[in-house]
């Protein structure tokens, strides 16, 4: 959005992880507020009328009515982790988060770096920014202890990883299939 511009654009204004979006680690999107290939977005709008605000839970009409419905369905990241995201920055502080996010994605570049056939880029995407960061550190460090695997074709590692990324998920009751946004009436 011309004009709009964001010291951090690894976090957005809503509370979305941009560091682990897709069009973001391809370089389509520099990441909510990053200049040149910024989207257009009411939300940042909404930001430029309230004086700049760098995060919408900062401002005092947050959850404001641009929000109904914005976690029903997933765009190039999950968003139902959006207010538990919010929250744990603001636990943490911002720079702890980042921290963590940063790790994040970190175990994202090597999965799809080493364990990607071509067609895990979106369940990788989705398990990183949805499973707890130990359950992902449990899984890379399985993968990094397992035997002849990286001998193994990128298939036989992507179905490796895919396994136990699935075992986590299903430990912790979350579903890695991204949330179609319900069709208004």
């Amino acid at each position: 959005m011309k004009g709009f511009t964001r010291a951090e654009t690894r976090f957005s204004l809503c509370g979305l992880n941009c560091a682990l979006c897709s069009m973001h680690l391809g370089g389509y999107c520099p990441g909510c507020g990053g200049g040149a290939g910024n989207q257009s977005c009411t939300i940042a709008k909404c930001s430029l009328e309230h004086g700049g605000i760098q995060f919408c839970w900062k401002c005092s009409e947050y959850p404001c009515p641009r929000y109904k419905g914005f976690d029903d369905g997933d765009s190039f990241v999950p968003h139902r982790n959006r207010k538990q995201d919010i929250a744990r920055a603001g636990a943490l502080g911002l720079n702890a988060y980042l921290a963590q996010l940063e790790e994040r994605r970190a175990i994202l570049e090597e999965l799809l770096a080493h364990y990607n056939d071509g067609r895990r880029k979106t369940l990788f995407n989705t398990a990183v920014y949805l499973l707890p960061l130990e359950d992902l550190r449990t899984v890379m460090a399985s993968l990094d202890s397992r035997m002849g695997l990286s001998e193994e074709t990128v298939k036989e590692r992507a179905l490796a990883a895919v396994g136990l990324l699935q075992e986590a998920a299903d430990r912790q009751g979350i579903s890695l299939k991204r949330n179609k946004r319900p069709k208004e009436e």
